[in-house]
């Protein structure tokens, strides 16, 4: 009575059960659902052509595709003829949707092979409904990935389309830059840029920040924030994380070897690398293959990535200035800014926030954030840097107040290899 008996999926029936289920779950944990009907391209041609019983077998192999690509918490059903239903529960995104929808049209739009050896090409459409952003019942949300799905069919085929032509643009302008990004990275078009990092009492010019930069062919100079929380969600930022400290390593390393002023070189380490990559042998064998004394190399992570996991994190540290290399604590001040994890983890350099530094002289609670940040830094031994530095009033107050060191506008925007270099050459 709730299953498919050619495919052994649960039927319509069944779907419309799970997903009343699932609504009344997803309502009391303020969770996000995603439904998806898909309907095949072309399956009308496979029966009149073939014949109903190769229609079968293709749809057998359809529901065994479906189901090595989708999650077991997952449920997939198939609606009747050649329509199948998809429940994704609990999506974090409401692009998450439609890169399951694009997977399964690029694994289902191909040529099939049949036992009587046939070969048959069909695709896929999807329609897309979302819960709570839709609809708020189940009768709605299969009414409006319907409509959706209608929408797809209308375009053309072989497409996915949200129950709105907004999402339905945001998720395909997505999917668009993930597979571009994933060209850059292929296609070195990925550049690091240095931030200059100054002594705030003497000037001094002492280290350098390693930024990515993507240059892209068709949009120009793109910059982190408009790549970086893709790269996160889809797992590209290992790779681009590993592209930087190679990169940086093996420039700084020049640098030192032909005699230039030698400095330190920070590095970001993204939380999704933190979790999982094993940054030990990492860093080590860049080390290793780059030949960089690991005193020159400086690695920051955020208050929220070490407070995820505190006790990995405290041994991953250990670990890593068990090479040699220093640890700082980016964006500090906007998390936990808690003097009992400062005691605990092994770190030599704080940054101050840029947002606690923007308003200085003009808030005075940033003031007063600022100036304990360097005073807690002072105290236990760990060197201070302010982030975002712009004008002369803040090097002025920063100075008064002992911070250590600073980066910013106010000296130089982060600079491209050969113009870092001449600023070396001329300090």
């Amino acid at each position: 009575a709730h299953h498919d008996v050619l495919t052994g999926l649960p039927n319509r029936l069944m779907i419309q059960s799970q997903l009343e289920q699932s609504l009344g779950s997803a309502q009391r944990d303020g969770k996000k659902l995603a439904l998806l009907l898909l309907d095949l391209d072309r399956f009308k041609d496979v029966n009149d052509s073939f014949g109903h019983a190769s229609g079968d077998e293709l749809l057998q192999q359809v529901a065994d595709v479906l189901r090595e690509r989708l999650r077991q918490a997952d449920v997939i059903s198939r609606m009747g003829g050649d329509e199948f239903a998809i429940l994704l529960g609990d999506i974090k995104h409401e692009e998450d949707a439609g890169i399951v929808a694009d997977d399964i049209i690029r694994h289902l739009s191909r040529r099939w092979h049949l036992s009587n050896g046939c070969e048959v090409a069909v695709g896929v459409s999807v329609g897309i409904s979302l819960y709570p952003t839709h609809s708020l019942d189940a009768s709605s949300l299969l009414q409006h990935a319907d409509a959706a799905l209608y929408s797809a069919k209308s375009e053309g085929r072989g497409r996915f389309n949200y129950f709105t032509e907004e999402l339905t643009l945001d998720a395909r302008n997505r999917l668009e830059l993930e597979a571009k990004l994933m060209r850059a990275i292929t296609n070195n078009e990925l550049e690091v840029y240095y931030q200059p990092q100054l002594n705030i009492e003497s000037g001094e010019l002492i280290g350098a920040e390693a930024l990515v930069r993507w240059n892209d062919p068709d949009r120009g100079l793109v910059m982190p924030g408009d790549f970086i929380p893709l790269a996160e969600q889809t797992g590209l930022v290992a790779d681009i994380g590993k592209f930087v400290l190679q990169s940086g390593c093996r420039t700084l390393k020049t640098w030192l070897d032909q005699g230039k002023t030698p400095i330190t070189l920070a590095v970001n380490l993204s939380p999704v690398q933190i979790r999982h990559a094993d940054m030990y042998e990492l860093v080590s064998s860049v080390l290793e293959e780059t030949g960089l004394d690991p005193k020159y190399l400086e690695l920051e992570l955020t208050e929220s990535a070490l407070m995820e996991r505190e006790k990995e994190s405290i041994e991953l540290l250990q670990k890593l200035r068990s090479l040699g290399v220093r640890i700082a604590i980016d964006d500090f001040g906007t998390g936990y800014s808690s003097l009992a994890y400062l005691k605990k983890f092994p770190l030599d350099v704080l940054k101050i926030d840029k947002s606690f530094v923007d308003e200085i002289p003009n808030d005075k609670d940033d003031m007063v954030i600022a100036a304990t940040i360097v005073a807690m830094g002072q105290n236990l031994g760990i060197r201070v840097l302010a982030e975002g530095v712009e004008t002369q009033a803040q090097l002025e107050f920063l100075k008064s107040k002992q911070c250590h060191c600073y980066q910013g506008f106010l000296f130089s925007p982060p600079l491209p290899a050969s113009d870092f270099e001449r600023l070396i050459n001329a300090s």
